[in-house]
C-alpha cells in the first residue's frame, strides 16, 4: 500500500458552531466544561464567542449567525489559492472566497452535508486584537 498524497490541510484551528443562544452556551462551555473564554463579541446583530477547551487547537467558536446544526470545520492552509487548486484537481467543485479577520477564506459543503472552510492566515495579529474582549 502506497502512502497517501499529502493534503493542503495544515491544522484544524476552529470549530465554527451554530448556537441558538450564544450566552447560554458560552456559560456552559466555560463554567461546566472548564473552557477558557477568549472573547465574546457582539456586533451588527451577531454574537460570537471563542472558547478554548485545551491548550491546543481547535478552539470552539459559538455563533448565532450560522444556520443549521452542523459545525463548520475551519482548517488553516499555507496558500488558499494553491489549496483550492489542488482540491479542484481532485474533483472538488469550487465556491466563492471571502475574507475573515484572519485572512482569505473559502467555505463549502461536502456532498454528504459536512461543512468545511479553508483559510490562509495572512493577519496573525488579529487574534491579539480580539483576545479578552467581552461584549456580553
Amino acid at each position: 500500500m502506497s502512502d497517501p498524497e499529502p493534503t493542503p490541510f495544515e491544522q484544524l484551528d476552529f470549530l465554527y458552531t451554530p448556537s441558538s443562544d450564544v450566552a447560554v452556551d458560552m456559560a456552559y462551555f466555560t463554567e461546566v466544561l472548564g473552557g477558557r473564554l477568549v472573547f465574546a463579541i457582539e456586533g451588527m446583530g451577531t454574537r460570537v464567542a471563542m472558547i478554548e477547551l485545551s491548550a491546543v487547537p481547535p478552539a470552539v467558536l459559538l455563533t448565532d449567525h450560522v444556520e443549521g446544526d452542523r459545525p463548520i470545520l475551519v482548517y488553516r492552509v499555507a496558500d488558499l489559492d494553491a489549496a483550492l487548486g489542488e482540491l479542484a484537481g481532485r474533483g472538488w467543485k469550487g465556491e466563492g472566497t471571502f475574507e475573515i479577520p484572519q485572512g482569505p477564506c473559502c467555505s463549502f459543503r461536502t456532498p454528504g452535508g459536512h461543512r468545511f472552510a479553508l483559510y490562509q492566515l495572512t493577519r496573525p495579529e488579529v487574534a491579539a486584537h480580539f483576545e479578552g474582549r467581552r461584549d456580553f
